[in-house]
C-alpha cells in the first residue's frame, strides 16, 4: 500500500466542507467540521487496534476487550464515527452526534471534560431540521470516503492528522475575515516568536491568549526537534468557548499529553493559578492577543487582586497594556521571557500607556522591538510589531529590528520565509547594529526619546535619492530638441515626396 501523504489528506479535508459553502458561513462551519474531523480519526484509530488485537487473540473476545479498556482514549458504543455514519438517512443525525460527543466526553474523564458543550450539531445555525439533517448525512458522506479513512495503519504517523487539523485552521483563518485572528495565528509568525524566546528542555511554556494552541505547540515542536523528548510542560487560558474546544481537540491530535488549558478571561478571571491562588510562573510566556481590545475589562483591573496594573491601568478602550502586564507578571524571576505581537500603537501612545512603557523600560524588562510586514496576520492588514521582554537581562540595552520591508508578497496575504526568519533571529541574537535593519540602543537614547519606541526613531531607513546633475538634463534636452527638429524636417521631405504639402 503506497503511504497517504499529507497533501492527500488536507485536500480530503478540505473537501469535506463543500456540504456548507454556500449555506452556512465558515465561521460556524469550521467548528463542525473540526470536530468531526476528530471523531473520524479516534474512531478510525479505535477500529485500527481493535482489528490488530483481535488478530493477535482470535479465540479470546474478552480478552480484546480488556485490553480496549486499557487504551489510552475510550470510545464507548455506538459513539463512533461508523454508527453514526450506518443512521444517517434517518431523522435526529444532529442529536445522534451530540449525544455521541458527549458519550466520549464522558468516558475520558479529565481529557476531554467539557471540550464539546459549546459545539452543538444540533443547533439551528444549520437550518431548519430538514435541512440540518441533510447537511450532516453529507458530512458523514464526505468523511466516509476512502481518501478520509485515517486509520494508523494506513495514514502512518500521528503527526498527519495533526497537520491536517493545522492546514484545516490556517484555510478557514484565511477565510474567516475579522474573526481569524482570534482563533489562529500564522504559522511563520509562530515560529518567529517560537526561535526567539527559544524554549529548553524541561521548560513551562504559556499563552494566555491561545486560541486554537498553534503557538504553544509550535514551541513545543522546537523543543523535540532539538531534544527528541517531550520534556515540557504547555499552559494555556482561552476566552471564547468554541476556540478553547478547537485547542484541546488540537493538542490532543498532536499527541501533546503534559498540558493545561483553561477556559475563561484572562483578564478578569486567569485561571492558572497556584494552590495559594496565586498566578503561576512560566519559563516563557508567548501571545497574540486581540489588537487594541475594546472591552477588556477595565472595572476588574482596578481592583487586580493579583497586583498586574501597578505599573498603571491601560486605556479604556485599549486592552494592549493589559495583556501584556499579565504576562509579564507570570514570567518566572530568573528564567522568564515573553513574546508578544502588538499593533504599532503600542509603541508610541501617550497618557497612561506611556507611562507603563516608561516603567518598563526602566526596570530593564524591554529587551527588543521587531517590525514585522504588513498583511502577515489573518483578519488585518495593519504592521504590527513583536516585543520581546525578559526577567534577566545581562546588560540594559533594547535591541530594534526593522523587518518590515522584507517578504514574500501575496494577494491577501503576505509571508516569511527561512532566510527571513533566520535573519530575524540571528540579528536578535548577536545584538549589533545593521545598516538600514537594525539598533542597539542604549537605555539613555530611549529615555530622550520620552521613551518612544516607535521604530524609525531609531533604525535610520532612508534611502538617499541620487543627486540630479541639472547641467546634464539641460544638454541631454538640448540634444533632444536638435534630434526632434531633423527629425521634422526629414518628415516634411517624405510628405512632399508622396505629394502631400
Amino acid at each position: 500500500m503506497n503511504p497517504i501523504t499529507q497533501s492527500e489528506i488536507n485536500k480530503a479535508a478540505w473537501g469535506a466542507c463543500d456540504t456548507f459553502r454556500g449555506v452556512v458561513d465558515p465561521s460556524i462551519y469550521k467548528d463542525f467540521v473540526l470536530t468531526m474531523l476528530f471523531l473520524k480519526y479516534v474512531s478510525d484509530v479505535w477500529k485500527d487496534h481493535r482489528a490488530r488485537y483481535t488478530e493477535e487473540h482470535p479465540d479470546a473476545p474478552d480478552l480484546v476487550e480488556a485490553m480496549m479498556l486499557q487504551e489510552a482514549f475510550v470510545l464507548p458504543n455506538g459513539a463512533g464515527f461508523d454508527a453514526l455514519h450506518r443512521r444517517r438517512h434517518e431523522a435526529g443525525n444532529g442529536e445522534r452526534i451530540d449525544k455521541a460527543l458527549h458519550a466520549i466526553e464522558e468516558a475520558n474523564g479529565t481529557k476531554l471534560r467539557g471540550v464539546f458543550q459549546d459545539i452543538s450539531f444540533n443547533s439551528n445555525k444549520l437550518g431548519d431540521e430538514e435541512q440540518k439533517n441533510d447537511i450532516l448525512r453529507h458530512l458523514l458522506e464526505d468523511f466516509a470516503k476512502p481518501a478520509l479513512d485515517l486509520r494508523p495503519s494506513r495514514v502512518g504517523q500521528l503527526d498527519i492528522i495533526g497537520g491536517a487539523y493545522e492546514y484545516l485552521i490556517s484555510r478557514f483563518a484565511a477565510t474567516a475575515g475579522k474573526k481569524a485572528g482570534e482563533f489562529y495565528t500564522p504559522a511563520e509568525v509562530s515560529e518567529l516568536m517560537a526561535r526567539l524566546v527559544d524554549p529548553q528542555e524541561g521548560d513551562d511554556i504559556c499563552d494566555p491568549t491561545c486560541g486554537s494552541a498553534s503557538l504553544l505547540m509550535k514551541c513545543g515542536r522546537l523543543i523535540r526537534d532539538r531534544t527528541s523528548t517531550k520534556r515540557y510542560a504547555l499552559f494555556g487560558q482561552e476566552a471564547i468557548g468554541s476556540t478553547w474546544a478547537l485547542a484541546k481537540m488540537n493538542l490532543f491530535l498532536h499527541g501533546e499529553e503534559n498540558h493545561q488549558v483553561e477556559w475563561g478571561d484572562t483578564i478578569r478571571n486567569p485561571k492558572l493559578r497556584t494552590t495559594d491562588d496565586t498566578l503561576r510562573h512560566y519559563d516563557v510566556v508567548v501571545a497574540n492577543p486581540p489588537f487594541s481590545l475594546e472591552k477588556w475589562g477595565t472595572e476588574a483591573a482596578e481592583t487586580d487582586k493579583f497586583g498586574r496594573f501597578r505599573r498603571g491601568m491601560p486605556p479604556k478602550t485599549k486592552g494592549d497594556y493589559a495583556f501584556i502586564l499579565h504576562m509579564i507578571e507570570t514570567m518566572k524571576p530568573q528564567t522568564g521571557r515573553m513574546a508578544v505581537v502588538v499593533p504599532h500603537g503600542v509603541l508610541f501612545r501617550g497618557s497612561s500607556e506611556g507611562k507603563i512603557r516608561q516603567k518598563l523600560v526602566e526596570e530593564n524588562l524591554l529587551d527588543a522591538v521587531i517590525g514585522v510586514p504588513e498583511k502577515l496576520f489573518f483578519g488585518t492588514g495593519i504592521p504590527a510589531a513583536v516585543l520581546l521582554f525578559r526577567k534577566f537581562k545581562p546588560d540594559t540595552s533594547v535591541m530594534f529590528i526593522d523587518a518590515s520591508r522584507e517578504f514574500e508578497a501575496g494577494t491577501n496575504q503576505n509571508a516569511l520565509n527561512e532566510a527571513h526568519l533566520t535573519k530575524i533571529v540571528e540579528t536578535y541574537r548577536t545584538r549589533e547594529t545593521v545598516d538600514k535593519y537594525a539598533y542597539r540602543a542604549t537605555v539613555e537614547e530611549i529615555t530622550e526619546n520620552d521613551f518612544n519606541l516607535n521604530i524609525p526613531r531609531y533604525v535610520d531607513t532612508f534611502e538617499e535619492e541620487e543627486e540630479i546633475d541639472l547641467m546634464a538634463v539641460r544638454e541631454e534636452r538640448t540634444r533632444l530638441k536638435t534630434d526632434l527638429a531633423e527629425l521634422e524636417t526629414r518628415m516634411e521631405g517624405y510628405l512632399q515626396e508622396l505629394g502631400y504639402s
